[in-house]
């Protein structure tokens, strides 16, 4: 079948969004699929993927985030749909976009990949802990129900996690498919684990040889909370020799910087596209940990068991429930004392019982392959549907 993604947030600079759509081209070519993705940028133009491509729509950019785009007109968005017509349209966003693909005339079925919680990521975020989450849905009901009227234009819902799935469902939505993402377990692996990296990081750190590293990994912005990580992982070294490494970029930088900055313990890392230097970290840290409560798939903490390792996560959120108890350390959402208290506990167990744990726990992490074939049999459901009407 072809597929056309309309994803108002896939940039070459993006993060998990736009990891996740290129491995979908690799899925889709594989599984004998199209797929071409309509996206946002700085110029019209067509880049050439296996089995499709990406079409850039010249757009003005985001006034917050100098990495992204934003739709404005939906003309040229429609003139590729007309032009590709797919048998289905996929709405990477709940914002311009997909409200773009819902106006559009076209008869394809279409679904809309929630790829973002808006109220987990904004007003939860800046109202906790003084207001309960379930407060503030209910504060944002109008919001909500203007979710629900634009969900009402799709064939589905997709939810990329169990907990965004039932976060739909209780906030009403209707037509919800919660197809869970997996790690790309040909990329990430404890057997990637590398003594002579572990050893110069320790050093990059200021850490004696059985000091610990802890490593976040994430976009510069706010969601991630990663002031909050530093402060806790500074309060922990403070009783454990303990370094953490950030790697990342992003609008928040200059914020994240001034809370690393003097901490030697505390080294930030621009990302890279090298996949096996990625892999490579994360199989020489001795833990994760994550501060974003608003996850919508998690897919940072998959990777991390998927390289063995044990990871320290927030209560709430995608990734609150992907850790075997065995491997994880929960918190409470932002909350830096408790993170500091999850961090120290999971380094006061036994870390010859824990490294072994990681390594049961990393073959059994959720594949990609296994989602993307789930995705792509709901797409097929969703055309045979229609093709009965």
């Amino acid at each position: 079948m072809r597929i056309v993604d309309v994803a108002e947030f896939y940039a070459p600079n993006g993060g998990g969004v736009r990891t996740y759509i290129d491995r979908k081209f690799t899925a889709a070519a594989e599984a004998g699929h199209e797929l071409f993705v309509i996206a946002p940028g700085p110029a019209d133009r067509f880049e050439p993927r296996d089995g499709g491509g990406v079409f850039w729509v010249k757009a003005p950019g985001l006034p917050f985030d100098a990495n992204y785009w934003m739709f404005v007109d939906a003309t040229p968005v429609h003139a590729h749909l007309d032009r590709l017509q797919p048998d289905l349209v996929e709405a990477s966003s709940p914002w311009r976009g997909a409200w773009i693909v819902a106006k559009w005339r076209g008869k394809s079925p279409r679904t809309m990949f929630m790829h973002a919680d808006p109220v987990a990521s904004y007003p939860q975020r800046w109202l906790a802990p003084r207001i309960s989450p379930e407060r503030i849905d209910r504060m944002f009901e109008s919001f909500w129900s203007h979710l629900r009227r634009l969900a009402g234009y799709f064939d589905s819902s997709v939810a990329g996690s169990v907990w965004l799935g039932r976060r739909l469902r209780d906030q009403g939505f209707e037509r919800v498919e919660t197809v869970p993402l997996g790690a790309d377990l040909s990329a990430f692996s404890p057997t990637l684990r590398d003594e002579g990296v572990r050893t110069r990081l320790r050093g990059e750190l200021g850490l004696p040889e059985h000091g610990k590293i802890l490593l976040g990994v994430g976009r510069h912005h706010a969601q991630k909370r990663w002031p909050m990580i530093i402060a806790a992982a500074v309060a922990a070294s403070r009783q454990i020799p303990l370094g953490l490494i950030i790697l990342g970029d992003g609008m928040d930088r200059a914020r994240i910087a001034r809370a690393a900055k003097g901490h030697a313990n505390v080294q930030l890392m621009s990302p890279t596209r090298d996949r096996q230097v990625v892999a490579t970290l994360f199989a020489s840290a001795d833990a994760l940990i994550h501060g974003s409560e608003s996850e919508t798939f998690g897919l940072v903490a998959a990777e991390a068991l998927a390289s063995g390792l044990p990871v320290i996560l927030p209560d709430r959120g995608a990734c609150s429930e992907l850790g075997p108890p065995e491997v994880t350390e929960i918190y409470r959402s932002a909350d830096p004392k408790a993170a500091m208290a999850a961090i120290l506990r999971l380094f006061a167990r036994d870390q010859a019982t824990l490294r072994a744990a990681s390594l049961l726990a990393a073959p059994k992490v959720r594949k990609d392959a296994e989602h993307y074939a789930e995705l792509f049999a709901h797409y097929a459901g969703i055309l045979q549907k229609a093709a009965a009407k």
